[in-house]
Order: C-alpha cells, then structure tokens, then sequence
C-alpha cells in the first residue's frame, strides 16, 4: 500500500508536467498563415499551371482530384465535359460556387482549354 501510494505521489507531479498544447501553423512558405480552402485553391492553381492541351480526362482528375463541379453536354455532335475547381475566393459564406472556379475543357476526353475566356467560347 505504501509503496502505491509512493508511486502515485511521484508519477501524479511529473505526469502534470508533460500536459501540454501543440499549435501547428500552416503557412505559405512566407510566413503568411493560410486558412484550408486557401490551401486548396493555391494547390489547384498551381495544378492547372503544369497542364498541358491534349491531357486525358482522368489524367487531369487523378492529378487534380475530385472537381468541385462538373457538367457534360453536348453541341454540334460532339461531347464536351468542364470541370471546374475552385481557384479563388470571391464569397465569404464557406460555399464553392462556379465564379470562384477554374473550368476545365475536355473534348473527346482530352483537354482542350480552361479558364474564363475559354469556356466562354463554347
């Protein structure tokens, strides 16, 4: 008994001891914090900036991920599928919406355009 109680005097101090927090600061690389969907649409820009024209469909989602929207139509006979990914905040509502998205071109399943002006030219 004595020997327990001994033991639990001297673990209870040094245990209080190794309590702690740990704040872990994602940043930039310049020291600037940056919020998780500032990481995300920093990754995808710096993504789509390493396309190429002609890449395949599922080489550009297995390198890109899941897009945040994605529609498939068709004109003139021919099948076009966008995929969108968010690339910049323009709402502070947490919600992705299409005008903060970069939209992905794809004819025929290869890569054939993205951004704004692009897509706008369908």
């Amino acid at each position: 008994m004595k020997k327990t109680l001994a033991t639990l005097l001297l673990i209870a101090p040094l245990s209080l001891g190794l309590t702690g927090c740990i704040i872990v600061a994602d940043t930039d690389g310049n020291g600037h914090i940056m919020a998780d969907h500032e990481d995300r649409e920093y990754e995808n820009r710096k993504k789509i900036s390493r396309l190429e024209l002609d890449m395949g469909y599922l080489e550009v989602q297995d390198y890109l991920g899941v897009a945040d929207f994605n529609e498939v139509y068709e004109k003139n006979g021919e099948t076009i599928q966008v995929l969108y990914y968010r690339t910049n905040r323009k709402h502070a509502d947490s919600m992705t919406t299409k005008d903060e998205c970069t939209p992905l071109v794809f004819k025929a399943k290869k890569l054939v355009s993205w951004g704004d002006s692009a897509y706008q030219q369908l």
